[in-house]
């Protein structure tokens, strides 16, 4: 034994295969002489544990990322569950990271298959639940009941707090679970099973996991771990088939289920301060029962409350009121990555819930007939998703920007608003029923979800009513949303619902019953303690108001006229946005038209003042000006269909909106007087700006030469055109001032040429002082800068391509070009000449 301990100590792995090699090799010619105890304990596989894991450690380092999978794989085929428990651990956290966000792992949410399809390809094999060697191991694991600690304090933040004030969470998914602290050893943690284990890694890299700086234009739906995150939910929770596909991955038959553990410390019911109950319920575990297909309903059950716990469960009833207040400091705030992966999730439990067969939808069927699986469908959205999502989707509507990036939050609402979609008959409806509107099938779920449809609906009026109609995408969130709402007998069902409780604060609601789950047995445990459905429609609307906002809600129902004065108000701002709209469209029409012809070859100054610098027309261009007066005409459509509102009523906002146009046609300035300095805005010129209903032209009215340096001009160019031309000025100021003083038509043509256009000329379109105004005039002198523009080089070589393809030369060319602009600004000078003097 000593010979071994000193040729291990000197030993350097190589590779995993030829250290495995050559420790079997040792230990076959040492075991001769050894005593019989010492080479009881030489096996390869059951002797130095740490071996192994240093090995892959060591190989993780050096090896490509094909080399390590592939040495993994037959690691996980050829050795026992007693070696592979001590390297699981590491594996887990060296493929999705650690729980700090230091380590990244194997990148998941950057790995794309059309970038790296060596890497993608081998990752997604490796993950895969169908049978990948990571799920293997998983299940090698869990037929052993091998567990393994998870820190509390990665949990989180209601489920974390909950804990350490030794108060038991309400999900089934902690209990038998939390430990205590040993001494000397780690903080509060829980003991989990290796797929628990597994699950809770994976949901968590959502969350602990940056992107990397190169990630922010990778499409989402192309990454790895949303694919992921689609393949687990489809094995997991499928779509069709009353049975889970059977752990044929799992040696030696099927995995037990994990066994109950006993917690070691005390614990209350959830927001009960009572531990006397929780320790009854442990000293009394249930009875396991051997039905096959109830044995696998626990990979379901864990699947789901994993990612409801780690990507919902963030705010908590008495968080979400206590961040009402306005002092509030935000606790979490959710990426749109981890966004999109909830609506993922929703869709998914869509389409879940709704393979039930109908006649095992309806709550009538019942039960006893029904697998574990056909239970937990219709049992999955109502008891494990629909709070967590109501408290998590209050939180975006609250505190989300303002901006364009609150799509995807509005997506996953909607998304989880209208479970028809996924329903398997859709694929089979006809065009006459798809016009008869939501079946009448789907009023329960309205019911249910009362508060997602009518409390939401009221924070995304508030929120639309503080953004800018005008930009594009704002409009279309408005048009998506009422065109949700307006789909035929959506309207009348929330109606209905609200009116199956119009007293709901004379109610008085029991409390919830102390619920007793234990880890997943044989039985669907976390289905079994849940009390069975609730078949009265109005105490179902009036229990589902108490439980999401508490007992002392205050209810304010949809149809009602609070509600109602903010969707006036809402119309009359998409009223207001598609004429601000029509007259941009209007003013670049102008601005387009109005412009000489050598303007476009760049022989005349381009207009730098944006013409709405407010949103993203200018970027968008014309087409973006008809797809937000499309949006916003569609979308004041829909929502007159919703709320009944009359043409009356709509011609009665057009009036009210105070956009007054003067005898040009052109909007009026905001309302102001005029002072010394200029124009002062009145306090009804600032609720005018304010409210967006007239607005200043904000436009460049410095000196041309200085102004800065565009991105359609060359730099360098420039600042060398402009040292010339005040060289050129410098040197000829008296010659070029005497030529523009001459009454003949030399000095109308130097003028044309030599002095800018007056600001007695312009429109006052900004409350500019009259004397700042009056200190800008300036001499006759030669500007070159459009000689710095792409466009005007560019023009220019095109001009000269063309005359090389008649045989005229560069000279040639260059004189007729200059010929024909003499003539050109002679006809102009004319015509200014001759209009100076109609205004005289």
């Amino acid at each position: 034994m000593t010979t071994f301990r000193r040729r291990f100590a000197e030993w350097r792995p190589p590779s995993l295969k030829r250290a495995t090699l050559w420790v079997s090799q040792w230990f076959s010619k040492t075991a001769a002489f050894e005593s019989p105890r010492v080479a009881a304990m030489a096996s390869p596989h059951m002797q130095q544990p740490s071996f192994l894991l240093a090995s892959l450690k060591a190989d993780s380092m050096n090896k490509p990322f094909a080399q390590r999978c592939q040495d993994l794989v037959k690691v996980i085929e050829d050795f026992p569950a007693k070696e592979l428990h001590t390297i699981f651990p590491w594996l887990v956290e060296s493929i999705f990271g650690s729980l700090d966000g230091v380590l990244a792992g194997w990148n998941l949410r950057s790995l794309q298959g059309r970038v790296s399809p060596v890497e993608y390809s081998v990752a997604m094999e490796f993950l895969d639940p169908g049978g990948g060697p990571m799920m293997k191991l998983v299940y090698k694991l869990q037929a052993e009941d091998y567990k393994f600690d998870f820190p509390v304090s990665y949990l989180p933040g209601p489920v974390k707090a909950s804990i350490q004030e030794r108060v038991l969470p309400d999900s089934p998914l902690y209990h038998n679970k939390v430990q205590l602290p040993a001494p000397g050893g780690l903080g509060l943690h829980l003991a989990l099973n290796p797929f628990e284990y597994y699950m809770f890694f994976f949901a968590l890299s959502l969350i602990t996991q940056k992107p990397l700086p190169g990630a922010l234009h990778i499409r989402t739906s192309d990454c790895a771990y949303f694919i992921l995150v689609d393949r687990y939910l489809s094995w997991f929770l499928p779509t069709e088939g009353s049975v889970l596909p059977p752990l044929s991955s799992s040696p030696g038959g099927p995995s037990p289920s994990p066994a109950p553990r006993t917690p070691a410390m005390p614990f209350a019911s959830y927001g009960l301060h009572h531990t006397s109950l929780l320790k009854r319920h442990v000293s009394h575990q249930t009875s396991v029962n051997a039905d096959p297909a109830s044995h696998e309903i626990w990979r379901s059950e864990t699947l789901l409350q994993v990612f409801v716990e780690m990507w919902l469960h963030h705010y908590s009833l008495e968080m979400y009121q206590k961040m009402q207040s306005p002092h509030a400091k935000e606790s979490f705030m959710p990426s749109e990555e981890h966004v999109l992966a909830v609506r993922l999730l929703l869709k998914h439990l869509h389409a879940f819930s709704n393979s039930l067969r109908p006649e095992q939808a309806s709550p009538s069927a019942h039960s006893h007939a029904a697998s574990p699986l056909e239970e937990f469908k219709r049992a999955a959205v109502p008891r494990f998703v629909q709070q967590k999502l109501y408290l998590f989707l209050q939180h975006c509507f609250g505190h989300w920007p303002l901006d364009a990036s609150f799509r995807a939050v509005l997506e996953m609402w909607l998304s989880y608003l209208q479970p028809w979609r996924y329903a398997p008959e859709k694929q089979a409806l006809s065009s006459d029923s798809q016009a008869r509107g939501v079946s009448e099938r789907w009023a329960p779920f309205v019911q249910e979800n009362l508060l997602i449809y009518t409390k939401l609906f009221l924070g995304f009026l508030s929120r639309a009513l503080r953004t800018d109609l005008v930009s594009p995408k704002n409009a279309l969130m408005v048009f998506r949303v009422a065109k949700v709402f307006a789909q035929p007998n959506l309207a009348e069902m929330i109606q209905r619902g609200e009116a199956l409780g119009p007293e709901l604060r004379k109610l008085v609601i029991p409390h919830r019953q102390h619920r007793l789950f234990t880890a997943p047995t044989f039985t669907g445990s976390f289905l079994s303690s849940w009390p069975p459905a609730v078949t009265d429609a109005s105490f179902k609307v009036k229990s589902h108001v108490y439980s999401l906002e508490g007992q002392d809600c205050k209810y304010t129902p949809m149809f009602g006229p609070e509600v109602r004065a903010l969707v006036l108000r809402l119309a009359q701002l998409i009223t207001q946005a598609k004429q601000t709209a029509k007259s941009l469209s209007d003013q670049y029409g102008e601005s387009t038209a109005g412009r000489p012809f050598l303007s476009w070859l760049g022989f005349y100054p381009t207009d730098t003042n944006g013409s709405y610098p407010g949103n993203d027309l200018d970027e968008m261009g014309q087409d973006s000006v008809r797809k937000t007066d499309e949006y916003l005409e569609k979308a004041l459509e829909y929502l007159c269909q919703v709320f009944r509102l009359s043409e009356a009523q709509l011609a009665q906002l057009t009036l009210a909106l105070g956009t007054a146009q003067d005898e040009n046609g052109k909007k009026q300035l905001p309302d102001c007087v005029v002072g010394e300095d200029g124009l002062i805005l009145t306090p009804l010129g600032r609720y005018q700006i304010i409210k967006g209903l007239r607005r200043f032209d904000i436009e460049y009215q410095g000196d041309s030469e200085l102004q800065p340096i565009r991105s359609y001009e060359i730099a360098s160019l420039v600042r060398l055109l402009f040292r010339l031309s005040s060289a050129i000025n410098h040197r000829f100021a008296g010659q070029m001032a005497a030529l523009c003083s001459r009454a003949d038509f030399l000095g109308s043509f130097c003028r044309y040429h030599l002095l800018e256009p007056g600001l007695s000329g312009r429109r006052l379109l900004s409350p500019v002082g009259r004397g700042r105004a009056a200190n800008r005039a300036r001499g006759p002198r030669l500007s070159l800068r459009f000689l710095g523009s792409y466009r005007t080089l560019l023009t220019l070589l095109l001009a000269f391509f063309v005359a090389s393809l008649f045989c005229v030369g560069p000279l040639l060319c260059a004189l007729l070009l200059v010929l024909g602009y003499v003539l050109y600004a002679v006809a102009m000078t004319l015509l200014t000449e001759r209009g100076k003097l109609h205004q005289l």
